[in-house]
């Protein structure tokens, strides 16, 4: 792989085993679970593993990021202080903010779910800016020359697939979505445009 200019986690688990799982948005501050704890762990000491020293961190403003960020953090030598950005919050699930996920399919419908999944198409009643996170994905990359080391971006897994959809040269197989605890990786092409080397990753 070639020297990462991004990795992009998303946070660790926030929900216990068999416990559930909710469309858990801006408006729901969760803690991470002892294990979405370990996973965090995991990455910083995977990251540190592979020699990644991240020379920047940006992280949302929500505790499940910022917790997360902090134990990967952990595994780095001096590592720069972490800068909160309102642009990587979750996105407002609207009046599916905190359902359970059979209840939030039966409102919006597969077609929709599936559209958010592969084409970042926010159902009806979410509140999300599109376009505004694109294109701070956009002024992130535009301003990515060749640093030390990488950015570490840790996020929620609605505002990370905003990466990929800012460019058109990005894309991964699976589709946009990070698993709890799992990374991308954007790296610099021998041209000089982007590429995703890697997607859905977990240590």
């Amino acid at each position: 792989m070639s020297p990462p200019l991004f990795v992009i986690v998303r946070h660790g688990n926030t929900f216990e085993a068999g416990e559930p799982p909710r469309r858990i948005g801006a408006r729901t501050d969760l803690p991470l679970t002892g294990a979405g704890i370990a996973q965090a762990r995991a990455l910083g000491v995977h990251f540190a593993a592979l020699g990644w020293h991240f020379v920047r961190v940006l992280v949302s403003p929500l505790a499940r990021t910022r917790a997360t960020a902090q134990a990967i953090l952990e595994h780095q030598d001096d590592p720069p202080a972490a800068e909160t950005c309102e642009w990587l919050r979750e996105i407002d699930h609207g009046p599916d903010e905190d359902m359970p996920e059979p209840v939030v399919l039966a409102r919006i419908g597969a077609q929709a779910l599936a559209a958010w999944d592969t084409q970042a198409q926010p159902p009806p009643g979410w509140t999300v800016d599109a376009e505004a996170r694109r294109a701070a994905w956009r002024d992130l990359f535009a301003g990515a020359g060749e640093p030390a080391g990488p950015t570490l971006l840790v996020t929620s897994n609605g505002a990370a697939r905003f990466a990929l959809a800012a460019d058109p040269s990005l894309s991964a197989p699976q589709g946009l979505k990070l698993p709890t605890g799992g990374y991308g990786v954007i790296v610099r092409r021998g041209d000089g445009g982007l590429q995703v080397a890697a997607w859905g990753q977990r240590p």
